[in-house]
């Protein structure tokens, strides 16, 4: 029977080869159907038939060193050749099917091989009949025969089914695919398909996948096969349902919430117990695999003292040895399948938590109240999502590890019980001893992560602030200065990283010595009480310890994780437990229930609730329905937060407020979104094109629009950085406008806008398009007053009066303040000319008139065709901000050297894989010498005696404990320089890019390599590093003891290892992109997240909160599917690579019951088995470590990215440095000056030609986009002159160095920048003078000098006690100065750089948000008190 069996096999191989060839050379490859097919089982049918080969190959194998062992025969020869014809033809029907399948995809299994299986199955359902009646009649059937006879059987029905039951089916996609190809419309229905197959509409295979998918990861295989190009986010699959937050949120948000009990009460315990209770049946399923896990884990241990006395001679029943190696099979298997399910079930849950924190976090930063948002920062709010959040993902792979020590602990102490008897309760004490020594490890960790998750919250705070206001930073030559502040604050972050990671060190010390020592600890009792040791116990007991020593070492890391993740849990619910807005301040009525628009009663509104003062006082008032309502007032009397109170932003003291129809808000600061003009403008409306257009017109865009690159299409940078003021605020209004709102409140809308454009605004838009709305305006132009139907006039946080503008002229004191000053002013302003103080001013302005070339006059002419300044910069071929930058393909051997080689030189390197080698050779060598001189049994006489064989045990586990410990040191100290230097060669490189990097890179990325990035090279990596490094030296370890028993094991140990490395290959690369692909998602959660910080207040106007939130639930899960994905590929390779360790476990197994017995040292061959039994987990584990390498390593080549970006030219010039006194005079000559953004843009400014004299006050103004803030940035050289040049005081600026420059040059931004800190820190933020030489410049004595007394919302001092006290320099500015109104901003501003006595002062609408008494108080004290340009 086996030779018509072998014939069958023969005829397959034949007619499976020709049918090959036939298709390859006559048909082709190109033809055939290229239908998608579904994961079904006929789309395995090729990994089945090699699954087939494998099992044939393994029986031909054992039965050849049987025969070996027992003799040759006819009959055991042809039974040979028949299962090497099996696992040819099983193989070579594997290749074909698969290219079958994934080439040609016919639908159907050919007919050929549907015959054959057919008979096939007869054939072997014959021979497996006579197995059975030759067994039960002479018992003389080798089991092996039975079984392989038994298999085939089983295979045969299996293809049969195959064949005649199941037909594949065609994918969705493709048959849509191929129906847009029968159709027109080709175009559209090829995108459709393509985003079909590439997956970014299709939910994840895993959701639907079967048992043997699951089991198998093969749901991860098409991912993987188009990993082969560069992967983008369209082609990874949607989540499931279950893990995507649409599904899992609502749950933990309700049980969130119902713990609580309906109040704010958010408690550690509680957020713990919400979140374990949106994946209780993944816990509780992995708790079960992990448990199965743990016992299969042991049954190698509790058999390897039998397995080693059968070795000796000592078989205690027939066929023992095909048991055993049965036994340690299965337990093998059980022990992969368990063990990669639980970990991939494990991140899974990971993955959701983080997700459902970073979400509710983000709920919680869109709904803060305004007091409670001015303890945390933008930046500190980063750091709860994108450190704390995801370490608490990151502790899911240690969920069950506290509870898996016991159990491991007490399965050991049974083992080494059965083994050694009473000895074993020496060797519990030893465990317990070990984690004793916790307690303080773990404390110390817990207090050093605190100190270094504040440390790093500081630096992360400071660089969120410090990018906001780069471009002031750079126009003030500050950079350097602000960078030696990181600088600081990462030393003493560095102090607290050095103590963490020695810690550390001492940790990974301690437990990898812990199993020696409890093995010392056992041995030597055993010893001392008479315990006889015997090699097979030995080995045993080893086997345990060995088993225990994974636990053992990631205890520490438990324990670290679990002190980390408690101080994240901690952080996140004390912010959860925030103060929100409260929903009881305003009570809104539905659009037309009443005929007033606004109402309010008796109104105290604070900021602060336990500031005795209140900001606002006893506001009453009524607005109807259509009305205009203008608010005017000096800086600080309350304007903006009367707006903010009409929002429900400042809590109620006492009083009503009523609000009917819904509201739109224009903020005094422009908030804009980085996205499309146009999708700034919708704000999540649909486009209606005829209102749009009306909206557009109204709000003077068209022109801006028509001479951007992209028209509405054009991306909006970071903070509108490529826009002006001017049009981030027309933009805003726009935004308002589309809305169609019934209520609308513009916060001092047109500061930001010239005259003209002011006009055509208000003609337009509140007289135009909003006639019928209900508009509430708070604004400093008188002349915006009388088409108003009600004025409000505040004063000190209170209406003073309120009227017509005709009405309050005649009887209104404060209002007339206002008017009186505005005329004032414009007298002033007039009089100039003429004046006597300012005599040189006309007699210089012919001079300048006529020094003026045709290059103004160019400008004029093509004003219509240049493009603003600011947008010059963008690429016409691409927008302003592209899409984050991430490597192609593998890892360069570039990042990993520059890595390696970074401290010292690489100098630590040899000395660590020293240490490490020895450590393996001395633990390889202990555990030789206990199975070598320890005999097999008690009859036997020992080699040497019992003291000499713990003496010479004890001296090589001190050994190998000395080495662990210099090779922790040495990772450590590697780790901590590399980290430093790194951090400094990025931020510098960062601090001295141009300010075109700024602008085209959002924040966003730079916080996340500051922050998430540095974490990884800080604390991951290089333990990582040593990690990979150790697995690496250990697999060898593993692979030389037990070829030197079974040197047979080489011959599948090499076919193996290269199996191995294909699958890894093949893995790597999607791996690698999904990777990448982590690292890019993850910046647009950031930077929305910031963006929604910085505009909560407007998106809660327009009640778009719950779009923000979903766009933030659509983009944390976009960063979770590669993650999740992720974690699939990298279990679909273990798995693979665990089977293939299964199997030359196995194999060494069948090699060692083969050979003869007189042939083998039992003890050592024992050593072997007992180094085999970690086989699949080293090997495992250094693939692992190798992908998480390659993982972590992209923040190094993230980092590195960083460190290579091209900078400003020099900030100093030694050989061409200015005098100290220069500039002396201010006197400016511009010559044929020409600039544009970049060599392929055209001019933004043509052949200018003029002269500012030493002194004079000079005044540029022109509409937007004609070239005002291109010159003010080529004057502080932000802009490189192309052809020309300027001089000040006869100095090229081109030839001195930029800090020479720009500190000696002033200027006040349009856009106040403040520094969160106090007042003093802000007026001199280099700390560059005294108290005194800042009172000396006077500012305070300014009229505004009162109002800066009077703010009531900070707690200013009165006039009188800043006159007697400096303390008044300890007040707080908030997060960009946010607890400031914008014109006391303004002011501080201008004190600000009236400390520095600049000869050449540059303003920028300087005063656009201060009210005009202020205004030209300012500018009389600059006139006649500094003498600059």
């Amino acid at each position: 029977m086996h030779g018509l069996s072998g014939f069958l096999h023969l005829l397959l191989i034949v007619v499976l080869l020709v049918s090959l060839m036939w298709k390859k050379v006559v048909v082709g490859v190109g033809e055939g159907s290229k239908e998608k097919i579904n994961d079904t089982l006929l789309s395995r049918t090729g990994l089945c038939s090699l699954v087939v080969s494998a099992f044939n190959l393994l029986l031909f194998l054992f039965d050849y060193f049987s025969l070996y062992r027992n003799g040759w025969s006819v009959e055991k020869l042809v039974i040979l050749l028949d299962l090497v014809l099996k696992t040819v033809a099983w193989g070579v029907s594997g290749v074909c099917l698969q290219r079958e399948f994934f080439v040609l995809r016919d639908r159907k299994l050919p007919f050929f091989f549907r015959a054959w299986c057919v008979l096939y199955l007869f054939v072997t359902g014959y021979c497996f009949l006579v197995d059975i009646l030759l067994y039960e009649n002479h018992g003389a059937l080798p089991i092996q025969c039975l079984v392989s006879d038994f298999f085939s059987v089983c295979v045969g029905l299996f293809f049969c089914y195959l064949g005649i039951f199941v037909k594949n089916e065609v994918g969705i996609g493709d048959s849509t695919l191929q129906k847009s190809l029968l159709n027109h419309h080709s175009k559209e229905s090829d995108v459709l398909g393509t985003k079909e197959i590439k997956g970014v509409d299709t939910v994840t295979p895993y959701s639907n996948a079967g048992i043997f998918g699951l089991l198998t990861f093969s749901w991860v295989g098409p991912l993987i096969a188009v990993g082969k190009k560069t992967l983008d986010l369209e082609d990874v699959p949607q989540h499931d349902i279950r893990d995507s937050l649409i599904g899992a949120f609502p749950t933990f948000r309700d049980k969130l919430e119902a713990c609580c009990g309906g109040s704010n009460t958010v408690t550690t315990l509680k957020l713990v117990k919400s979140l374990a209770f949106s994946a209780w049946k993944e816990i509780i399923f992995t708790a079960i695999l992990a448990l199965i896990n743990t016992l299969a884990s042991f049954v190698g241990p509790y058999l390897i003292d039998g397995f080693v006395q059968f070795l000796n001679g000592k078989q205690q029943f027939e066929n023992e040895g095909i048991v055993l190696v049965f036994a340690f099979s299965v337990a093998k298997l059980v022990e992969c399948l368990t063990h990669r399910q639980w970990f991939f079930r494990l991140q899974q849950v990971g993955i959701r938590m983080r997700a459902l924190l970073v979400t509710i976090i983000y709920d919680k930063a869109l709904n803060i109240s305004c007091q409670s948002k001015q303890g945390h920062t933008t930046g500190e709010i980063i750091n709860f999502m994108s450190v704390d959040a995801e370490r608490v993902g990151e502790f899911s792979w240690h969920l069950h590890d506290l509870w898996l020590v016991v159990l491991q602990v007490l399965v050991a102490l049974l083992i080494l019980y059965r083994n050694i008897g009473l000895a074993s309760i020496a060797g519990f004490v030893a465990i317990l001893i070990v984690m004793w020594a916790n307690i303080p490890l773990s404390s110390t960790q817990e207090k050093f992560h605190n100190k270094l998750m504040e440390s790093k919250d500081a630096r992360m705070k400071a660089t969120s602030e410090i990018l906001r206001n780069m471009r002031i930073l750079k126009l003030q030559g500050w950079e350097m200065k602000f960078l030696s502040k990181i600088t600081e604050l990462r030393k003493i972050e560095q102090g607290w990283l050095r103590n963490f990671i020695y810690t550390l060190a001492v940790i990974i010390f301690v437990f990898w010595c812990a199993p020696a020592f409890v093995s010392v600890v056992t041995f030597g009792t055993c010893f001392l009480t008479g315990v006889p040791l015997e090699s097979g116990k030995i080995l045993s007991a080893l086997a345990t310890f060995q088993i225990l020593q994974e636990p053992i070492y990631n205890l520490p890391d438990t324990i670290s994780m679990m002190a980390q993740t408690k101080v994240s849990l901690d952080r996140i619910a004390s912010f959860l437990l925030l103060d929100e807005m409260q929903s009881d301040i305003v009570e809104n009525l539905p659009p037309g229930s009443s005929n007033i628009a606004i109402e309010v009663v008796d109104g105290d509104f604070s900021w602060d609730l336990s500031f005795p003062r209140t900001t606002l006082q006893n506001i009453n008032l009524t607005v109807f329905h259509g009305m205009r309502v203008a608010v005017c007032g000096t800086v600080g009397s309350g304007k903006s937060t009367f707006l903010s109170c009409i929002l429900g932003e400042v809590p109620k003291k006492s009083g009503i407020l009523k609000v009917c129809g819904r509201k739109a808000y224009v903020a005094q600061s422009p908030w804009i979104q980085s996205s499309k003009i146009e999708d700034n403008i919708l704000f999540g409306k649909e486009m209606e094109r005829e209102r749009y257009e009306k909206v557009l017109e109204a709000c003077c865009l068209n022109k801006d629009l028509h001479i951007l690159s992209f028209g509405d299409q054009t991306i909006i940078g970071e903070r509108g950085i490529n826009l002006s003021g001017g049009q981030k605020q027309r933009i805003q209004i726009a935004r308002a406008l589309y809305q169609d709102a019934d209520i609308y409140l513009f916060d001092d809308v047109f500061s930001a806008v010239d005259a003209h454009t002011g006009s055509h605004l208000f003609k337009e838009c509140l007289l135009g398009l909003l006639s019928s709305k209900t508009v509430v305006y708070v604004t400093h132009q008188i002349e915006f007053l009388p088409a108003a139907d009600l004025i409000l006039v505040m004063k000190d946080g209170k209406i003073t009066q309120c009227g017509k503008y005709n009405d309050l002229l005649n009887s209104a004191t404060d209002f007339m303040e206002l008017v009186g000053a505005h005329n004032e002013a414009m007298s002033a302003i007039d009089s100039l000319d003429g004046g006597k103080v300012f005599d040189k001013t006309s007699t210089l302005q012919e001079d300048v008139s006529m020094s003026l070339s045709h290059g103004v006059e160019e400008i004029e002419m093509k004003k219509d065709v240049q493009i603003d300044e600011k947008d010059e910069k963008c690429d016409p071929k691409g927008q302003l901000v592209q899409e984050e930058e991430r490597e192609k393909g593998k890892v360069g051997f570039s990042v990993y050297w520059k890595y390696i080689t970074a401290a010292y030189g690489g100098v630590l390197i040899p000395l660590i894989l020293l240490a490490e080698i020895l450590f393996q050779l001395l633990q390889i060598g202990s555990n030789y010498w206990m199975a070598w001189a320890t005999p097999i049994s008690t009859d036997v006489e020992p080699p040497v005696r019992g003291s000499l064989l713990i003496v010479v045990y004890v001296a090589l586990v001190i050994g190998s404990s000395v080495c662990v410990l210099a090779r922790a040191t040495l990772v450590a100290t590697a780790g901590y320089k590399t980290a430093t230097l790194l951090f400094n060669n990025m931020h510098f490189s960062i601090f001295r890019a141009p300010m075109s990097f700024f602008d085209a890179t959002p924040s966003g990325r730079i916080l996340n390599r500051a922050s998430a990035d540095q974490s990884a090279v800080d604390v991951d990596i290089p333990f990582q590093t040593g990690a990979f490094a150790f697995s690496v030296i250990h697999l060898l370890g593993i692979i030389m003891v037990m070829s030197q028993v079974a040197w047979q094991i080489f011959i599948v140990f090499i076919p193996i290892t290269a199996i191995g490395n294909w699958y890894q290959q093949y893995y790597i690369p999607s791996a690698r992109e999904l990777s990448r692909l982590v690292g890019v998602c993850k910046a647009p959660v950031i930077q929305h997240f910031a963006e929604t910080i910085s505009g909560a207040s407007t998106i809660r106007s327009f009640d778009q909160v719950s779009r923000f939130q979903q766009t933030n639930m659509k983009l944390v899960d976009g960063y979770s599917r590669p993650k999740f994905n992720n974690a699939g590929a990298m279990e679909w390779l273990c798995f693979r690579l665990d089977l293939l360790s299964s199997i030359t476990f196995s194999l060494c197994l069948i090699f060692l019951v083969s050979i003869p017995h007189e042939f083998l040292n039992s003890g050592v061959a024992g050593l072997a088995v007992t180094y085999g039994l970690n086989l699949n987990i080293v090997q495992s584990w250094m693939i692992w470590e190798l992908c998480n390498l390659e993982t972590k390593i992209i923040s190094v080549e993230r980092i590195l990215q960083y460190t290579s970006i091209p900078s400003e030219l020099p900030l100093v010039l030694e050989k061409n440095q200015p005098h100290d006194s220069w500039p002396s005079c201010g006197r400016i000559d511009i010559h044929n000056l020409m600039v544009r953004y970049s060599p392929h843009m055209p001019f933004v400014l043509h052949g200018l030609t003029c002269t500012f004299h030493g002194g004079m006050k000079t005044g540029i103004v022109g509409r937007t986009g004609s070239g005002k803030s291109t010159l003010v940035q080529t004057l502080f050289r932000i802009v490189e002159p192309t052809v020309g040049g300027i001089m000040i005081d006869g100095i090229n600026i081109s030839s001195i160095g930029l800090y020479d420059l720009r500190s000696r040059l002033s200027i006040i931004p349009q856009d106040p920048t403040m520094f969160e800190g106090t007042v003093r820190s802000n007026l001199d933020p280099l700390a560059e003078y005294t108290d005194e030489q800042i009172w000396e410049v006077g500012w305070l004595d300014l009229p505004y000098k009162d109002r800066l007394g009077s703010t009531q919302n900070v707690g200013l001092l009165v006039v009188s006690q800043i006159r007697s006290s400096l303390t008044h320099w300890t007040l707080l500015f908030c997060e960009n100065g946010e607890n400031w109104s914008m014109g006391q901003r303004q002011l501080v501003c201008l004190g600000r750089v009236l400390l520095k006595k600049s000869k050449v002062l540059v303003l920028d609408e300087a005063t656009a948000s201060v009210d005009t008494a202020n205004s030209q108080a300012t500018f009389l004290r600059l006139h006649s008190h500094y003498h600059c340009t």
